[in-house]
């Protein structure tokens, strides 16, 4: 399987709780089913029956389902494998003299973050259905922790074109730290410096990740890079 989570080099921990509510607590969930085609499930779930915890996870399957690339029943993460997996069986009968590699698909989450106000999740997926490559995607999910309910950009940031100035200085110092020369327009297809779909939190700060496809070049690969919490914490509305 191909392990995109090497990739963060994040310390991850569970941060401490001074509340007397008590902290929704995680387990792995690991889909077995056989299959032909080569798939894995492993994913957190909330552990219990309350309100919370089953609406974090089904906002956590939710958000598993719409990151693949063929999401549009979006009935269960289960049925999802299963078509998957029928559409391999499909395509062997249809093409059987085909030299194309087993078909993959890989699921794998990791919390990244979790304190009184926000749980982050990460959400690495991988597909492969022949080609040069396969197509990988890590999603960030922040969630209320009292609510379950996910919190965007606007919900945990304060003065987003504030905060843009402050992550255009830290993405140029991961892409090329001796060149002050950079072009944004290089790397956002003509346009001035944007910030990532994926903004999560880890113990070290806020991590701002964009995949393959945000940047100009595929060869590019991920682009990630950590804003500390002492230089992005006026700026937050959670932490």
């Amino acid at each position: 399987m191909k392990r995109i989570f090497f990739q963060l080099v994040f310390l991850i921990s569970l941060n401490s709780c001074t509340s007397e509510v008590k902290p929704v607590v995680f387990e792995t969930t690991e889909i077995e089913s056989s299959f032909d085609a080569e798939i894995t499930a492993m994913y957190d779930t909330a552990i219990g029956n309350d309100k919370l915890s089953k609406t974090l996870n089904f906002k956590i399957e939710e958000a598993i389902i719409t990151t693949l690339s063929d999401a549009t029943k979006k009935t269960s993460l289960e049925s999802i494998l299963k078509d998957f997996n029928m559409e391999y069986l499909k395509f062997k009968n249809d093409f059987p003299d085909a030299s194309e590699p087993k078909w993959e698909l890989h699921i794998e989450t990791e919390k990244t973050y979790q304190s009184e106000d926000v749980i982050t999740i990460a959400i690495s997926t991988y597909e492969y259905k022949g080609g040069a490559h396969g197509n990988d995607k890590i999603k960030f999910l922040n969630l209320n922790t009292k609510t379950g309910e996910i919190l965007n950009q606007n919900a945990i940031i304060e003065n987003l074109a504030d905060f843009k100035t402050l992550a255009k200085t830290h993405f140029i110092k991961s892409i090329d730290k001796e060149n002050d020369q950079i072009k944004m327009e290089d790397f956002f297809f003509g346009k001035p410096f944007q910030l990532p779909e994926n903004i999560g939190f880890t113990d070290d700060g806020l991590v701002l990740l964009y995949n393959v496809y945000e940047l100009a070049s595929y060869d590019q690969g991920y682009t990630e890079f950590v804003i500390p919490f002492e230089e992005a914490s006026s700026f937050l509305k959670v932490h």
